[in-house]
């Protein structure tokens, strides 16, 4: 390449008499790029047992059924049962990222002493980056099974949920909140297990819709309660309480709402039914590697887990909503 030499005039705003105005910024980056989802800081974080990590679950208290029945109290004979259990497991998967610093950029930064933070900002953007990899895998990781990993990607609670078989359609003419706590319903009153629900997750725009109906139908402004981070959202009453509506950016939708053919999503969850099982630390790790031969900074940022939504066929339930 060619070196070439320029004037000030070309680097300057102006010059003119008694005046050389040359750039200057400030010195804070304006940032509100979107990071962390409150799902992931939600559920349970757990250590995991292994790879891959294995746990039981209990389906029923005994089986058969008949082990549990009334007889002749003068002819008393008894069925022998036993607890029904079923082994579990989750394959641990594993986020990377990367950043380079070069020895030369980060000697004239700090020479010019006006982004002296930057280094520490791209690191622990860098971090972030990765737990928002991490946050949007939670729902939508593409592997699509827990016992026989086919990608390298979680196997996401939208597909474990969905997989479990609790499913509903709410169709563009009947009412979005009387089909959510329709649903919760059919979940709290399961004979079977002890559901509870702790949340509806969703994409804004369907919140939005359930907030308008609300108000046109019922002219009823939903309470609100306090999430993770300070975080305010309106509340839904239902048979399991007053559950939390949480917006969820990374629960996409298809097509445009009022069209009539459009499909929003919604995830009626029992939080303390779905595990991270992390691997050493719960939260991402930072490695400084040697330099480079070009005498860059290597830091490289790891996150070892997976997660898993136990219960999947009865803790939970994935509604769809037409509109």
């Amino acid at each position: 390449m060619k070196a070439q030499f320029i004037e000030l005039a070309a680097a300057a705003d102006y010059l003119g008499p008694g005046a050389v105005e040359v750039n200057r910024y400030q010195s804070e980056i304006t940032d509100i790029v979107r990071r962390r989802g409150a799902f992931g800081q939600r559920i349970r974080q757990v250590p995991a047992t292994g790879h891959p990590s294995r746990f039981f679950e209990q389906t029923a208290i005994v089986s058969p059924s008949a082990a549990n029945a009334f007889v002749d109290p003068r002819n008393i004979v008894a069925t022998v049962g036993s607890p029904t259990r079923s082994e579990r497991s989750v394959p641990l998967k594993a986020l990377v990222s990367q950043i380079n610093y070069n020895l030369f950029d980060l000697e004239v930064g700090a020479q010019q002493s006006q982004f002296a933070f930057l280094q520490a900002k791209d690191l622990a953007d860098g971090v972030e980056g990765l737990m928002r990899t991490h946050d949007v895998a939670l729902w939508n990781g593409n592997d699509t099974s827990l016992s026989s990993p086919t990608t390298a990607q979680y196997y996401g609670a939208v597909g474990q949920i969905a997989a479990g078989g609790n499913l509903a359609t709410i169709h563009n003419s009947e009412s979005i909140v009387d089909g959510m706590k329709a649903a919760v319903a059919a979940m709290v009153a399961s004979s079977s297990y002890e559901v509870r629900p702790s949340a509806i997750y969703a994409n804004p725009v369907l919140l939005d819709l359930i907030d308008r109906e609300m108000k046109t139908a019922y002219n009823v402004v939903l309470s609100s309660a306090e999430i993770v981070g300070g975080m305010k959202v309106k509340t839904l009453s239902t048979q399991a309480g007053e559950l939390p509506l949480i917006p969820e950016w990374a629960l996409g939708y298809t097509g445009v709402p009022g069209s009539g053919t459009a499909v929003l999503p919604a995830y009626i969850v029992s939080e303390d039914m779905i595990e991270y099982h992390w691997l050493t630390d719960q939260n991402p790790r930072v490695f400084q590697l040697g330099l480079s031969g070009s005498l860059a900074s290597q830091m490289v940022v790891v996150k070892f887990g997976a997660v898993v939504v136990k219960g999947a066929s009865y803790a939970h339930y994935h509604v769809s909503v037409e509109r």
